[in-house]
């Protein structure tokens, strides 16, 4: 089981995610590491987990604003980064490309109709973004539907890595969601599914392991010290720039 730490982004700095509710995230208090500076969290999270690759949310740019290339830059030094900054044009996947991201997260919650992510810039993943086990999407055939719904979209976009987070789940300690990893693993086969929101400790690990994913995206369990990482990934060093 692979471990992915993540990093939310607002206003600059590393902010606590908890269910989905943006207006209200606070700035990160962790065990790892004093502060809420981006770089500083990442470096911790990468050491304690032994970890090489990190998942960046821009929360500022999936609102719409730029998404923040320079911290974006920084943060590619410290370990290979996936960004999710509601890049579904050309030039924001190129800006992107341009600050070192490994690959451009692609939300449901970002994909208007018509909208395939840009054709420039890093790789794409496809997250498939949830709310209590239901869609999120501008999409009308997709919202509100299950989790699976979402499987043609990933062929569509071509593509082999997807990720999927129930934001209701995040920084909860509800536990992640098990059903929809499932649903879509059966789905797209030969594709690797990565799961967040709500993972709890080494437990809610082994599930996901035996569920399909081949990994977890975590913040809130690492940061308060509940996972034992004793079977934590190799760490790997971002590529040269």
């Amino acid at each position: 089981m692979r471990i992915v730490p993540v990093l939310d982004l607002k206003g600059g700095i590393v902010v606590h995610a908890r269910r989905g509710e943006r207006g209200e995230y606070a700035p990160l208090r962790s065990s790892l590491v004093d502060g809420c500076e981006p770089v500083a969290v990442a470096r911790a999270l990468c050491d304690a987990t032994n970890a090489g690759t990190l998942y960046v949310a821009d929360l500022d740019a999936i609102a719409g604003a730029p998404a923040d290339v320079a911290m974006i830059a920084s943060l590619s030094t410290v370990a290979e980064v996936w960004v999710d900054a509601g890049a579904t044009t050309p030039d924001r996947a190129a800006a992107l490309a341009r600050a070192g991201a490994a690959r451009n997260i692609v939300g449901t919650e970002s994909l208007g109709p018509g909208a395939t992510g840009g054709v420039q810039g890093p790789p794409r993943m496809l997250s498939v973004d949830l709310r209590e086990g239901r869609l999120i999407s501008p999409r009308p055939q997709l919202a509100g539907r299950e989790a699976a719904a979402a499987a043609p979209l990933a062929t569509t976009l071509g593509v082999h890595e997807v990720l999927v987070i129930d934001l209701a789940r995040v920084g909860s300690g509800s536990g992640p969601p098990l059903d929809a990893v499932g649903e879509l693993a059966a789905a797209l086969p030969g594709v690797a599914i990565y799961a967040g929101g709500g993972v709890r400790d080494d437990g809610d690990l082994r599930a996901l392991d035996a569920a399909g994913a081949a990994g977890a995206l975590v913040a809130t369990a690492l940061h308060e010290g509940r996972i034992t990482l004793s079977q934590a990934p190799r760490r790997t060093s971002p590529p040269a720039r």
